[in-house]
């Protein structure tokens, strides 16, 4: 479990430095991890029990649902730093209970002015996939704390500085080091040793953070107590957004490192021209609810919306589990091969959202599944504007590759407002590039972009270009039943985020699972590839089996997603969700606990 009491001895372990509090200083206070809490008053479910008792916290001070996830979300950025972060971005999806109405925004980074299709191209190549991560190159303008904004201007109740205050809080006090943390230190070291900044904050005296010692990041609190000050024209016409650009332009790498590190070309210009997009939901009803979830930049709400109206028309709760997950996996490899050849950003692209989201384009796809066999990937796309039953359009073009690290929290208030919000830097660990001074790492955002073209004969809506941001995965998602909220929920997991979410809703819609036990369900995701990536708790299942006779063929892999979620219960309580076993467990709060469902 994360953030427990440490003994005297282990505290006594801990490195003097800028990101580890002083031998002898005991641990922060930090509440039980657990992954289901039942009450009143509001809840917040997250990754993390610091950040979500930040939300709880303002909940409890009077503030809604969007002053809460504010909240958590900036303790966030202090102890989940690889995922998330004011030097990313995110989307924000708000379900007003007065209105009954659910509203988005779209907090995505952009590329520089200067970007073009050749962003990624050197000598007629696509630059190796590494080189661009750990680059100025890479790093796109921070949407965060615009979206901080915007939600907090639109429908908040407190201001951005009191909502920080438990964030900064935790980053000048510390939190516990735990398994997770070191170990996501670990898988980055050699990159952050590269970068001065970075190695004096995560890698104190040149080591590792030790488990169960206290990390302390003071130039994040100064962050956050000048955010809360000047407010975020201070990131997009201040000095923190100067010192980004600088940043960017010029990486600060360790004179002895052999890293390459190309620069980027942001410049204030850029942060300054940014802005949130307040922008409608996605809308798709499926047994009975409206599902909303987030529209294009991100694909989450078309491609989720696109699998669901596939289900539609299958009674899920009368197949055997081997017979569901053929039709969950098929209805998301269909999803996925019209996800790559019509979603971009509709600043720059032409996206025929309404196309991938009616029942009639879902009918005319559903109809390629076949009980005994298995579609044959990559799928060629279909034709929202012409759907024909049981054919492909186009020529089939791979799926390309999306960073699998980010961070969600759901959060819901006394009133019935509920916030689902996902938020990221993209890789684990971002660029590796801290700026100086400031306690927070870069984006590499821009990696979301196709370096190349998917195929040289199938236009790819996600090229780079000025100003253009990346297409996502990213897939909040809140639930409607007569009007009111029945559940929300979301992930982490770069592009199996689509499949997560799909895959924990129709296990609790469809197949009658508790929504924690949605969760923690073994997972396995399917995205218009040759093979299926599993959780190795999904390989042992008795289903396996069964759809390896079918012609699925799985990948193993350690972890897919790491889902939170409330759901508000018949007798008017909050049920909170979070994982029990991925990333060492999430953290479900309520303010005024009150049982069990």
């Amino acid at each position: 479990m994360r953030r427990r009491h440490v003994s005297l001895l282990a505290v006594s372990a801990a490195l003097i430095s800028v990101g580890a509090a002083p031998p002898n200083q005991a641990a922060p206070s930090t509440p039980a991890k657990v992954p289901v809490a039942v009450g009143y008053g509001g809840a917040v479910a997250s990754v993390d029990a610091d950040a979500s008792a930040a939300g709880i916290e303002v909940l409890r001070q009077g503030g809604n649902a969007v002053d809460a996830a504010v909240a958590t979300a900036a303790a966030l950025g202090v102890t989940e730093p690889y995922s998330s972060g004011i030097g990313g971005g995110g989307y924000f999806v708000y379900y007003n209970a007065r209105t009954h109405k659910v509203s988005t925004i779209d907090g995505r980074e952009t590329a520089p002015a200067s970007a073009t299709d050749q962003l990624f191209v050197e000598n007629g190549q696509a630059i190796p996939f590494d080189a661009a991560v750990t680059s100025g190159l890479s790093v796109g303008v921070p949407g965060t704390p615009a979206t901080w904004s915007r939600a907090l201007n639109t429908w908040g109740s407190e201001s951005l500085k009191t909502v920080l205050r438990p964030a900064e809080r935790i980053a000048r006090d510390g939190f516990t080091v735990d398994g997770t943390f070191r170990s996501q230190t670990q898988s980055n070291q050699a990159r952050f040793a590269d970068f001065p900044d970075t190695a004096k904050l995560f890698l104190p005296g040149g080591e590792l953070p030790v488990v169960g010692s206290t990390f302390t990041n003071p130039d994040l609190a100064t962050t956050y107590e000048e955010l809360g000050k000047k407010g975020v024209k201070a990131v997009y016409a201040g000095d923190i957004g100067a010192d980004i650009v600088k940043t960017v332009r010029n990486p600060p790498v360790d004179p002895a490192s052999s890293r390459v590190v190309r620069t980027g070309d942001l410049t204030a210009a850029d942060l300054k021209a940014y802005r949130a997009k307040q922008q409608a939901p996605t809308k798709v009803s499926y047994r009975g609810r409206d599902v909303y979830g987030i529209a294009p930049s991100s694909s989450g709400g078309t491609t989720v919306g696109e699998a669901l109206n596939i289900l539609e028309g299958t009674d899920l709760s009368k197949l055997t589990d081997a017979q569901y997950l053929h039709r969950y996996l098929e209805a998301s490899r269909i999803a996925f091969a019209d996800r790559g050849r019509w979603v971009g950003d509709p600043a720059y692209e032409k996206v025929p959202t309404a196309g991938l989201l009616s029942q009639s384009y879902a009918d005319s796809r559903a109809c390629l599944i076949k009980d005994d066999a298995v579609l044959t990937s990559p799928l060629a796309p279909g034709d929202p504007s012409n759907p024909t039953a049981c054919t492909t359009s186009g020529t089939a073009a791979p799926t390309t590759y999306e960073g699998d690290n980010t961070t969600h929290l759901t959060v819901a208030d006394k009133w019935g407002n509920v916030v689902s919000y996902t938020l990221t830097i993209e890789q684990t660990g971002g660029s590796a590039i801290t700026v100086p001074g400031r306690g927070f790492l870069l984006n590499n955002e821009l990696t979301d972009f196709s370096f190349t073209p998917a195929s040289p004969t199938v236009h790819d809506p996600n090229l780079p270009g000025p100003g253009k941001r990346p297409r996502s995965s990213i897939s909040p998602t809140i639930v409607l039943k007569n009007g009111r909220v029945d559940f929300a929920l979301g992930s982490p997991g770069g592009s199996t985020i689509i499949t997560t979410v799909l895959q924990v809703l129709t296990e609790h819609v469809d197949r009658g699972l508790p929504l924690v036990d949605a969760i923690a369900a073994p997972r396995a995701s399917q995205r218009n590839t040759t093979t299926t990536s599993a959780e190795t708790a999904f390989l042992a299942t008795p289903a396996k089996d069964q759809l390896t006779a079918l012609g699925h063929v799985f990948a193993e892999t350690s972890e897919i997603g790491a889902a939170t979620g409330i759901q508000r219960l018949p007798d008017g309580r909050w049920l909170a969700a979070a994982e029990t076993v991925r990333r060492d467990g999430g953290s479900a709060q309520v303010v005024r606990p009150s049982g069990t469902p």
